[in-house]
């Protein structure tokens, strides 16, 4: 079932939660929404739900008007992230909940009601604890029945309100991973929400990155990483680094370091270098024209990279990250000089307000 969204707004007094918001997602895609805190991320994932209102705008479900709906009739799964299970009630009966309590005239029987829940707890890998209570599963497993607890009303739609972010961080690793997968076996159209961008990035077909209220980019993961809409989008995901410069005839200078501007860029006054920490080269020898040169001020060689951290002689911090091969040939340390090369530089013209 696909969904449709179209100039949503909605304020909670003087503060406007989203603005002109508009978005597509497809039957059986998994979509996340990325933006930090305050953005409008679970304000719009909860006027999908039908949890809210919105101050105007349209939402349709496969083409037919969702606003307003009744959430108990609107066949729309959703887990939250503290999972909401039913402390008093085992693992089967908190499954069981949302088909026990439809209208008699579409309830299944007890014997399908059970088929269904031995069904749901096989799918999320907890068949044998259909008689444990919440308190004696971990917040991996508690997760998993809240997701066989949305999905056992056979929903048309299922919605995540960051379904990871009570879990520590290896168990959400994995369970980001299964979820992956179980949306492969059930093709169901899944929207959630989260502030993670390397959850955002694993998981889902497409990301649709927020920030005050609008969406600023909606891509694939590759997109939205690669190739950035606005300065906005390439600083949210993940580490960068950034240096102020000015144009010169078509070319942007940062203190020694010339990049040429594309056409658009041309006429700016100012502009931004962004290059993340991967995309550089590093040498111990000078690029006449192309390089920073930096002291190496920290070295953390923990991991299947080497991550440095370097200072310019202007004071300027730039985070850089090499192979292990790379840095044993260097024979650099703390203290010792290099030179950067930006590889894949992106410039963004400069605002007036910064």
């Amino acid at each position: 079932m696909s969904i449709d969204i179209r100039q949503l707004h909605k304020s909670f007094g003087r503060f406007r939660a989203l603005e002109g918001v508009t978005l597509h997602v497809p039957d059986g895609e998994l979509v996340a929404l990325l933006g930090p805190s305050g953005c409008g991320k679970t304000t719009l994932l909860r006027i999908i739900a039908g949890l809210e209102q919105p101050d105007s705008g349209d939402v349709t479900f496969g083409g037919q008007d969702a606003l307003p709906h009744e959430q108990k009739d609107s066949r729309v799964g959703f887990v939250f992230q503290h999972y909401a299970l039913f402390r008093h009630m085992n693992v089967f009966e908190n499954v069981a909940f949302g088909m026990r309590v439809r209208p008699r005239s579409v309830r299944p029987s007890k014997g399908e009601i059970g088929e269904r829940v031995n069904e749901l707890l096989r799918l999320v890998q907890l068949d044998g604890f259909a008689e444990h209570k919440p308190q004696q599963l971990s917040g991996g497993q508690r997760q998993r029945v809240a997701l066989a607890r949305a999905l056992a009303v056979q929903p048309r739609i299922l919605l995540l309100d960051e379904p990871f972010g009570a879990l520590d961080a290896r168990v959400r690793v994995e369970l980001r991973r299964w979820l992956r997968r179980l949306h492969d076996e059930i093709q169901l159209t899944s929207v959630f929400v989260t502030h993670d961008q390397e959850e955002a990035l694993e998981v889902a077909d497409r990301v649709v990155v927020m920030n005050r209220g609008k969406v600023e980019q909606i891509g694939t993961p590759d997109e939205v990483f690669h190739h950035p809409r606005n300065e906005f989008v390439l600083d949210f995901l993940g580490s960068v680094n950034q240096f102020h410069g000015r144009v010169v005839e078509g070319r942007a200078w940062f203190g020694e370091v010339a990049v040429d501007c594309p056409p658009d860029l041309r006429d700016a006054a100012a502009v931004r270098l962004f290059f993340r920490p991967h995309e550089i080269e590093l040498s111990t020898e000078p690029v006449a024209g192309r390089s920073f040169a930096a002291t190496v001020a920290k070295v953390n060689s923990a991991g299947a990279t080497v991550r440095l951290q370097l200072e310019t002689d202007s004071g300027e911090r730039i985070d850089a990250e090499i192979s292990r091969e790379r840095f044993a040939a260097m024979l650099v340390g703390k203290g010792s000089r290099v030179f950067v090369v930006p590889r894949e530089a992106r410039l963004f013209a400069e605002s007036l307000q910064d």
